[in-house]
C-alpha cells in the first residue's frame, strides 16, 4: 500500500513523514524544499504479532508494510504546470490513497504560502488542482470514445459515464463524491482518475489545542467539509508527532500517556488508511516466521495464499484457519484443535482480520 502525503508548503507535511518513517526527509520554513518525492517503508504496527512471538519464538517476525511517499508542495496552476505541479500530479497518480496535511494553527514563525491560516481554503486549492487534472483526463477520454462510437455502439456507456463524473466535476466536485454501481466501477478504475483516490485530512494542530482538537474551530470545518467527500479526518499535533519519533518504546510509552494519548499519530493514520482502502490482515505463524499479510477485504483463501506465493494459489487444497481471540484464549494450537476451533475451509471461504492459517496446497 502506497500513500501519498500532501498540502501546500510548510503546513507540516514533511515533518510528519519525518515522524513516521524515522527517515529524515529535508525539511525547511520555504516553499519547493521538497522536490523529488522522498519514500519510507515502515512497519504496521500490530499487537498480534508481538503475543504470537511470545507464543511460537520465531526465528523473525515480518509485519506488513506501507509506503509513505512525501510529495512536494502544492501552489495553485498546478494543473497547468505551475510550481512543480507535473511533478505532483503524476507522483499522487501513483498511489493508493492521498494523505493530506492541512494547517489548522497559528504561528508567527512559521511562513504561510497565502500569508494566513484558512484550511478550507487550503484544501481546496490541492483538491481543485485535481480536479482540474481529472477534467482534462475526461475530456480527453470523451473524445475518442466519441470517435470510437462510430464504429461500435457500445462505447455509448462509456460515454454517458464520463460525461456524468464530468458534469460533478465541473461543479467543482471531486469524483468520489459520485456513487458508482459495479459496472461503472470496473470502468472509473481504468481511468486512473485523481479525485476517485480515497483520502484522509491530518488537521495539523498545536500542542494547546490538541487537548480541545474535538472542538476546535478549524478542525470543525475540515470535518465538515470532509463529510461530504466521503473522507476522514484525524486532528494530531505533527510537533509531538516529531518528538515521539525519536523516543525509544517505553519513553513513547510514557510521554504519550503524559499527554494523555492512547495511540500515536502513525497508528491513527495506519488504522484509518487500512479501513479507507478497504484493506485486513491475515497472520501465519510459527517457528520459522510469524507474519502478517495484507489483504482487501472480501478476498477469498485461495486469493489469499496468493499472496504467499503464486504456486499456492495454483494448489490450493484447503486451508486451516482459527481466529487469533480463540488461539490466544487457548493458549496453543494443541489446545484450539481439541476444543474444535481450527476449521477446515475450501474455495469459497472469505478471509476474516486476524485469521490465522495454514495453506495446504499441491502443485
Amino acid at each position: 500500500m502506497k500513500l501519498g502525503i500532501v498540502g501546500l508548503p510548510n503546513v507540516g507535511k514533511s515533518t510528519l513523514f519525518n515522524s513516521i518513517t524515522k527517515a529524515g526527509a529535508e525539511c525547511a520554513n520555504y516553499p519547493f524544499c521538497t522536490i523529488e518525492p522522498n519514500v519510507g517503508v515502515v512497519p504496521v504496527p500490530d499487537e498480534r504479532l508481538d503475543k504470537l512471538t511470545e507464543m511460537y519464538k520465531p526465528e523473525k517476525t515480518t509485519h506488513a508494510v506501507i509506503e509513505f511517499v512525501d510529495i512536494a508542495g502544492l501552489v495553485k496552476g498546478a494543473s497547468r504546470g505551475e510550481g512543480l505541479g507535473n511533478k505532483f500530479l503524476s507522483n499522487i497518480r501513483e498511489t493508493d490513497a492521498i494523505v493530506e496535511v492541512v494547517r489548522c494553527f497559528e504561528d508567527s514563525n512559521v511562513v504561510h504560502v497565502d500569508g494566513s491560516v484558512n484550511p478550507i481554503r487550503d484544501i481546496e486549492t490541492i483538491n481543485l488542482e485535481l480536479i482540474f487534472a481529472d477534467i482534462e483526463t475526461v475530456n480527453k477520454r470523451l473524445d475518442k470514445a466519441r470517435k470510437n462510437l462510430k464504429a461500435d455502439k457500445k462505447y455509448q456507456e462509456e460515454i454517458d459515464l464520463l460525461e456524468k463524473i464530468l458534469k460533478v466535476l465541473e461543479e467543482g466536485k471531486s469524483a468520489r463524491t459520485i456513487e458508482f454501481n459495479d459496472e461503472e466501477q470496473i470502468l472509473v478504475k481504468d481511468m486512473f482518475l485523481l479525485t476517485t483516490k480515497p483520502i484522509l485530512y491530518i488537521a495539523n494542530v498545536s500542542e494547546e489545542q490538541l487537548d480541545e482538537s474535538e472542538n476546535d474551530e478549524y478542525v470543525k470545518q475540515v470535518k465538515e467539509y470532509a463529510s461530504g467527500e466521503k473522507a476522514e479526518v484525524i486532528p494530531l499535533c505533527v510537533k509531538i508527532e516529531e518528538e515521539l519519533s525519536g523516543l525509544e518504546d517505553e519513553d513513547k510509552k510514557e510521554m504519550l500517556e503524559a499527554l494523555g494519548l492512547e495511540e500515536s499519530g502513525l497508528d491513527k493514520v495506519i488504522k484509518r488508511s487500512y479501513n479507507l482502502l478497504g484493506l485486513m490482515s491475515f497472520l501465519t505463524a510459527g517457528e520459522p516466521e510469524v507474519r502478517a499479510w495484507t489483504i482487501k477485504k472480501g478476498t477469498k483463501a485461495p486469493q489469499a495464499a496468493g499472496k504467499i506465493h503464486s504456486d499456492i494459489e495454483r494448489g490450493f487444497i484447503k486451508a486451516e484457519v482459527v481466529s487469533y481471540d480463540d488461539l490466544i484464549r487457548e493458549g496453543t494450537m494443541v489446545a484450539a484443535k481439541e476444543k474444535g476451533l481450527v476449521r477446515s475451509e475450501g474455495k469459497e471461504y472469505i478471509m476474516q482480520d486476524g485469521d490465522i492459517v495454514l495453506f495446504k496446497f499441491n502443485v
